[in-house]
């Protein structure tokens, strides 16, 4: 095994695939990731800076004689089987990520068998963690591996993105599946979304990453991300008009959109202005990065929740309380909301050495939003591998 993993997080997938089906023929790990900063960027053609994280799904899986597929989601106690020439979205949610890279595969022109696949995991479901990248590029992979596709990973990022514009609905940028495949552990990614290139920053030794998660369902997250995809194109085809070459947000500078403010709707130029700042913030944070300036890092980051909050709006009260809550605290250099918003967690940076003092700070805060404290380490580490 190439990758470093605890028993306790592959054993339960393993022993339930043997179970049911004897030896696998292929194991996958496939990560979530984070997102230091650069958030709703990426559909923008913007700069972001995610990294895998060292916690993920597991996937173990093994080909069939005929056409046909049987899915087995190990923590939601679901199964679903189905035939690889009638693939269509599925009421329930969880099988539509695996569904879609499935079609995606055959849309593109590659051959596939049946298989049965058993996957689990310790990724907490509903965080912002990108669960569905994780299912995504995992299955992906497991597929390339089992029947010798020949696929890059960077086919398999874009793949995995039309899955998810497909068969979830949801017009995702390719951030999380570019960090699920590509990510070197102990490292971030600065991502250009615009062409797709990209470059590691080691991160620091003296920082570790916590997520304090609001528990709060984000019903609103799929609707409103589309909704603010929309409200930018709208912004762009705007700037168009005077300038041609402006094809996304990514073209744009503060100074082209202050000089026709007075053509845009107000909320349209607020959710323009928060995108343009944020991909100016992650060029800045990389380079803090680079330096080591982490107080400069976690300023930056700070900055992104609040625009985040008040200019982009997909905060909510719970985000809104844990991450000033955080950012108040001695031990903290950085705090924001992480993911698409409406709920799921914040990402803190914290000083190593005090994760306790961390802990014990952020209790008040769990307990004015009628929580439980639910607080997630995680470290940077590698993208989707075959452990088997």
């Amino acid at each position: 095994m190439s990758v470093e993993i605890s028993p306790q997080f592959l054993a339960p997938v393993l022993a339930s695939f043997r179970r049911e089906f004897g030896e696998p023929a292929v194991v996958v790990r496939s990560p979530g990731r984070v997102n230091l900063i650069g958030e709703h960027t990426d559909y923008n053609q913007g700069f972001v800076l995610p990294a895998a994280v060292d916690r993920g799904i597991a996937m173990a899986l093994r080909p069939r004689s005929d056409r046909r597929y049987l899915l087995r989601a190990l923590d939601l106690g679901r199964r679903l089987e189905g035939d690889l020439r009638d693939l269509v979205p599925h009421p329930e949610r969880w099988p539509n990520y695996l569904l879609g890279v499935l079609y995606q595969l055959q849309k593109a022109g590659y051959s596939l068998d049946g298989f049965e696949l058993v996957y689990g995991g310790d990724l907490p479901m509903g965080a912002g963690m990108s669960s569905s990248a994780a299912l995504e590029c995992g299955l992906a992979l497991s597929l390339n591996e089992l029947f010798g596709l020949g696929l890059d990973r960077l086919t398999m990022a874009k793949l995995c993105q039309a899955a998810e514009h497909s068969f979830v609905g949801v017009k995702c940028g390719i951030m999380d599946q570019m960090a699920s495949l590509m990510s070197q552990k102990d490292h971030v990614m600065m991502l250009d979304c615009q062409d797709l290139s990209f470059q590691f920053v080691p991160f620091p030794s003296s920082a570790t990453i916590f997520l304090c998660d609001t528990q709060v369902e984000r019903a609103l997250a799929e609707s409103a991300y589309n909704q603010r995809r929309s409200q930018c194109e709208a912004g762009v085809a705007l700037l168009r008009k005077h300038a041609p070459d402006v094809h996304s947000l990514r073209d744009a500078s503060l100074e082209m959109l202050d000089a026709h403010r007075a053509e845009f709707e107000p909320i349209i130029y607020r959710r323009c202005r928060y995108v343009i700042e944020e991909n100016l913030r992650v060029v800045a944070a990389c380079a803090a990065l680079e330096s080591k300036d982490l107080p400069a890092f976690g300023r930056l980051m700070n900055q992104s929740h609040q625009g985040l909050s008040h200019a982009y709006e997909v905060s909510c009260p719970e985000l809104d309380v844990l991450a000033e809550a955080a950012a108040a605290l001695p031990s903290v250099l950085g705090a924001r909301m992480m993911g698409a918003g409406f709920g799921g967690c914040t990402i803190n940076l914290v000083e190593v050495g005090q994760e306790k003092a961390f802990v014990d700070g952020m209790a008040p805060a769990f307990a004015k939003i009628g929580k439980t404290p639910k607080i997630h380490p995680c470290a940077p580490h590698c993208g989707a591998e075959r452990l088997l």
